[in-house]
């Protein structure tokens, strides 16, 4: 697309939030921190994704939140197996996930600061597992931030994506 082109779909940015993030306040103040405008979408993977006029990328790029390293431990717990599936699925879709986890950080999770049970030597492990096979992201973040980073990642996924679309060919390009 032509920067121009790309210029004005990015101002048609609509952040896609997946229909099972339950509205909290929480949500609501993520929402308004994202500051573009939202829509609810059943996503296949992922809690944010990302839309604009031109190109719906819900199915190649999305953020999935954990509010804190012992959100994530029950991911890789008591709830691996429906976690394996919703990145698999990533996976088969080619699909590239953000993993953003508030309020920790890989210091947290190597000295076992968290509530959970799981060692730290399986949390590490799962979670350069997941590094490994999926094409997947982990980034640590406070809690204030969680909503101006899922917007920048978004907005930089879809310029991204703009800058290597091409537009339909369906319309006249006059003579060659």
């Amino acid at each position: 697309m032509h920067p121009v082109e790309v210029k004005s779909a990015l101002e048609s940015m609509v952040c896609l939030v997946d229909t099972r993030e339950q509205d909290t306040p929480r949500l609501r103040e993520r929402l308004k921190e994202i500051g573009c405008p939202w829509e609810r979408k059943k996503l296949n993977f992922g809690d944010y994704s990302v839309k604009c006029d031109a190109i719906d990328l819900s199915e190649t790029i999305a953020v999935e939140r954990k509010m804190d390293l012992d959100e994530l431990c029950n991911c890789y717990c008591k709830e691996r197996k429906r976690f394996e599936r919703e990145f698999e699925r990533a996976k088969q879709a080619g699909a590239k996930v953000y993993l953003l986890i508030e309020d920790g950080s890989w210091e947290d999770a190597y000295s076992g600061k968290y509530r959970s049970q799981m060692s730290p030597e399986s949390l590490v492990a799962s979670i350069q597992a997941w590094l490994a096979r999926y094409n997947c992201q982990v980034i640590f973040c406070r809690q204030h931030t969680t909503g101006k980073l899922i917007h920048d990642i978004l907005y930089r996924e879809l310029k991204e994506a703009l800058e290597k679309h091409e537009p339909d060919s369906g319309e006249d390009q006059g003579p060659c």
